[in-house]
């Protein structure tokens, strides 16, 4: 069955390593679930920061376990890679919250019981039953999430002045901005510097949103993806990247505290990312204690400060420290949840659209 996903993968754990890992799967280059099925194993399409010792070892310890991980940046790469191996080869999935749904409909997800795992400890934003159910049915379970909105120098830029979305076109940052080039959410992002929920985007509001884009590009250092805007910003480059947030600074601002990241107080975007069992796996019970784990007070602590890049614990109660808390700015997140939205879900015409404009906005 062929799926189309509304979007590409979040380019926060995508880097450079994308255009190899996907020619390899497309050379058909053997994937580590061919090899024989051991009794004490678990296979796991995940993304990078599932792939430490630091949160694997634990479990394996446990459960007297290994964990064989294999890393992909999108979930259309994990179906390119199932279509890769056998079935049963492959245990767990990580994957985009708002994936859940399509390949649930097409078979590849196996049920999971609510009962199996904490979702009243889950924030209750994140828990996204519209997402991570299908027919009243739970097939993935959210395990972190976080923003896109401004990472920033805060020695270079008053913080207060970070708070507000019209931060993207002020002229007194010219030559100092950095943004994030994937055009769902900058556009949503400046949608709601313009007072436009990004669910209620509309084809006449195209028009407000290029000349805004058009006024932030005149103000731009550069246009780049994740490693690109963060060396600008970690480099002294760029003050501000535009589509931040705390995956792409948290994990350095212990060393380096002139390094920020905040919500504007009109809002911002949030990503969320979820664990799910594949239908065909033939460790179910392992499986599920899997995501038990991650989804448990250490795992989620683990998880949410991945070297990799950290983000929030979609856990309430993950076992951080006051100074990992104050990194991923926790007391503010009621307020964050509050404010943020999710991303652009539209319908093909009106993402092609979307996207013309944003491919002017790069040739400009």
């Amino acid at each position: 069955m062929s799926i189309t996903f509304a979007r590409p993968a979040l380019n926060r754990r995508r880097f450079l390593a994308a255009g190899a890992a996907v020619a390899a799967l497309s050379a058909g280059v053997a994937v580590p679930g061919r090899q024989a099925r051991a009794a004490d194993e678990l296979n796991a399409l995940v993304w990078c920061d599932h792939t430490h010792p630091e949160l694997l070892q634990p479990f394996e310890e446990a459960n007297g376990v290994k964990v064989n991980t294999k890393e992909i940046f999108s979930t259309g790469e994990a179906l390119v890679t199932l279509e890769q191996s056998q079935p049963g080869d492959w245990d767990v999935l990580v994957l985009d919250t708002v994936d859940i749904g399509r390949l649930a409909s097409a078979g590849h997800l196996a049920e999971l019981n609510p009962a199996d795992y904490p979702l009243g400890d889950l924030f209750p934003e994140v828990r996204a039953p519209e997402f991570n159910m299908v027919d009243g049915k739970l097939y993935g379970v959210t395990e972190k999430f976080g923003y896109n909105c401004f990472s920033f120098n805060n020695q270079k830029v008053d913080p207060a002045a970070a708070r507000k979305s019209a931060l993207m076109w002020d002229p007194a940052y010219a030559g100092r901005i950095a943004i994030y080039d994937y055009y769902n959410p900058i556009v949503a992002m400046v949608a709601i510097g313009l007072g436009i929920k990004p669910s209620q985007l509309k084809e006449s509001d195209l028009p407000a949103i290029r000349e805004k884009l058009f006024a932030m590009k005149k103000l731009a250092a550069l246009v780049g993806d994740v490693v690109a805007v963060q060396n600008a910003l970690v480099t002294g480059t760029a003050d501000i990247i535009v589509g931040g947030g705390e995956y792409a600074v948290a994990g350095l601002m212990a060393d380096n505290p002139a390094l920020d990241w905040v919500l504007p107080d009109e809002g911002g975007v949030r990503w969320m990312q979820s664990l799910a069992v594949f239908q065909t796996s033939q460790k179910q019970d392992l499986a599920r204690k899997f995501v038990q784990y991650i989804l448990g007070p250490d795992g989620q602590a683990r998880l949410a400060t991945a070297a990799c890049y950290w983000a929030m614990p979609s856990n309430a109660k993950a076992s951080l420290t006051e100074q990992q808390k104050k990194i991923l700015r926790w007391d503010e997140q009621p307020a964050f949840l509050e404010r943020s939205h999710h991303y652009l879900l539209l319908d093909e015409a009106l993402d092609k659209k979307v996207q013309d404009v944003w491919t002017e906005f790069l040739q400009a």
